[in-house]
């Protein structure tokens, strides 16, 4: 008779018997397109192609005046009078409070809420504006962090989500995200 004790011997005798050792592996079968595919030799042509598929749109600018400029075009664009802005090093140096007070709309900074002013901002909000942890070239991903200066809702609640970035940020492949991500210790609770 034999039980499944029996039976799970027996498979690792065969798999013993057709070269499988500890310390050695077979070699594996051609990966194809799984795998590490990075961004190509131009990771932000890459990006942009992704994002597109995806149904975003990608701004390539020189500087952070350029930066500064397309974001005002996009919000005149959408004629928008009520943005959510997020807080960030890289979104906090291209002074887009002001620019956009300048231009007629009502900003609200997102850590300038109180936790019961929150809800009624944040579905109120015509565009919200984030900066990003990272850009992923292949997929046209765009990796962000929760905190309470840049919270989930800033990009899922208002109908339009304006994300900017630096041309640092932008990693070839989800591989070397959570590379970058282990090197600083834990990830995120949410990411």
């Amino acid at each position: 008779m034999t039980g499944p004790r029996e039976s799970f011997l027996q498979r690792v005798r065969q798999a013993v018997a057709d070269g499988n050792r500890a310390g050695a592996a077979p070699a594996l079968d051609s990966r194809g397109s799984i795998g590490y595919q990075g961004g190509g030799p131009d990771p932000v042509r890459c990006f942009q192609e992704a994002l597109a598929v995806a149904g975003g749109q990608a701004q390539v600018v020189a500087d952070r005046q350029s930066a500064a400029a397309v974001v005002l075009d996009l919000v005149r664009g959408r004629s928008a009078s009520r943005i959510l802005l997020g807080r960030g090093r890289f979104l906090d140096s291209l002074d887009l409070a002001q620019a956009l007070r300048d231009d007629g709309c009502e900003v609200i900074v997102v850590d300038s809420l109180t936790q019961a002013q929150s809800r009624a901002a944040f579905f109120a909000a015509d565009i919200g504006i984030s900066g990003v942890e990272y850009l992923i070239a292949e997929t046209g991903s765009m990796v962000m962090s929760s905190r309470p200066e840049d919270p989930r809702s800033l990009s899922l609640l208002p109908p339009v989500h304006i994300a900017v970035a630096e041309r640092r940020q932008l990693l070839p492949d989800l591989f070397d995200l959570f590379a970058a991500c282990s090197a600083g210790g834990t990830l995120p609770s949410c990411l």
